[in-house]
């Protein structure tokens, strides 16, 4: 590892040894012909994400907003998920009846993990991609809040369903430079092969997504 990367490190340095020491990344201008926006109406964006998302292995529902409280309810009886985590800023229409609800309040990582589920909102979500997009404010809440707990409930507003992943980056880009928001990109429930080839899931975040699309 450690050859590996001296010589990846070499090579920046030889790339970059013709570059003035006073030279700052905006003194030179970037040609980005790249598409910035998806032509696909808002019904196209929904249907797209729902099927993308759902090739990650994530259980996919669309719902009525105004429903939104009884489906969550429903997806918690069905998994016995009886301990529900939630961020401050979650509209409280859309938190549970019969389960005990938690509000964060920055709770360690050790008392997440007695908890059966987080339930959080999103920042946008790309129909592209089918990535649900956190910037660890909100309704999407803290970071630690979708990694620890095994299952992760994430409602998405069908208007927060963007096309391609510039209009995505663009929706956060003031939360990062504003307040140097952590974003999160999530693709389905986590999931690593890299022993022998073998996928494991629940290893580096929650081993069930459910997404709620909700328009």
């Amino acid at each position: 590892m450690s050859a590996a990367r001296d010589e990846i490190l070499g090579r920046i340095r030889r790339a970059l040894a013709d570059v003035p020491a006073t030279e700052r990344p905006d003194d030179v201008p970037v040609q980005r012909a790249y598409r910035r926006r998806d032509d696909l109406d808002r019904p196209g964006r929904v249907v797209r994400f729902a099927q993308t998302v759902g090739e990650y292995r994530a259980t996919v529902r669309r719902v009525r907003v105004a429903d939104l409280r009884s489906e969550v309810e429903a997806e918690c009886t069905d998994r016995g998920l009886q301990r529900i985590v939630v961020p401050p800023a979650l509209p409280p229409e859309w938190r549970p009846r019969d389960a005990e609800v938690i509000v964060d309040d920055n709770l360690s990582a050790t008392k997440l993990d007695r908890i059966d589920a987080a339930l959080t909102g999103c920042a946008a979500a790309i129909a592209q991609t089918g990535t649900l997009v956190l910037d660890g404010r909100g309704s999407s809440g803290r970071r630690a809040l979708t990694l620890v707990p095994d299952h992760h409930i994430c409602i998405v507003l069908e208007e927060q369903i963007v096309g391609i992943v510039p209009e995505a980056i663009a929706t956060v880009a003031g939360a990062v430079r504003d307040g140097r928001a952590p974003i999160t990109l999530v693709s389905g429930p986590s999931a690593t092969s890299d022993i022998e080839l073998t996928r494991v899931e629940g290893v580096h975040g929650p081993r069930n997504l459910i997404v709620l699309i909700a328009g």
